[in-house]
């Protein structure tokens, strides 16, 4: 995990990864509206920011998420794009959305990968960093 801080942000940190020249940043917060403790349901929503910074297009075709919860439950999923979409990014475009996560516990941590096609063909895959989920004022519990 690589957190970084922003400059005039909240106190979420903001998470970090560099793959050849796309770079995937993720920031976290928890979603109390969204969430019932009583009923062991625990909702974050995320921003996730990719970042282009080389020349050739490329396009983002699918995505590979674990998640892990604090009693080291483990679930992967996989899909095509991300929020319906599969964004084609030149050089030095940028692509923002946010989604969600529910768990059962009050922190757990998320990575995973974007399977990535340049214009050429090549594929490869784009680091998302691993990131907290943690429930403000918990005691965070990593697996």
């Amino acid at each position: 995990m690589r957190p970084i801080r922003k400059r005039g942000t909240s106190d979420s940190p903001v998470y970090e990864a560099r793959t050849r020249d796309v770079v995937v940043r993720v920031k976290a917060n928890y979603a109390p509206g969204q969430s019932d403790p009583v009923e062991n349901l625990y909702f974050w929503n995320y921003t996730v920011e990719i970042e282009n910074h080389g020349q050739e297009t490329i396009q983002l075709v699918s995505r590979r998420w674990v998640i892990t919860d604090a009693q080291n439950r483990r679930e992967e999923l996989r899909g095509r794009g991300v929020v319906g979409e599969q964004p084609i990014l030149r050089g030095r475009e940028a692509f923002r959305y946010v989604s969600g996560c529910p768990l059962e516990t009050p922190s757990g941590v998320m990575s995973g990968a974007y399977q990535m096609l340049t214009d050429d063909g090549d594929a490869f895959e784009a680091e998302i960093p691993e990131f907290s989920l943690h429930l403000p004022g918990a005691a965070k519990k990593l697996n």
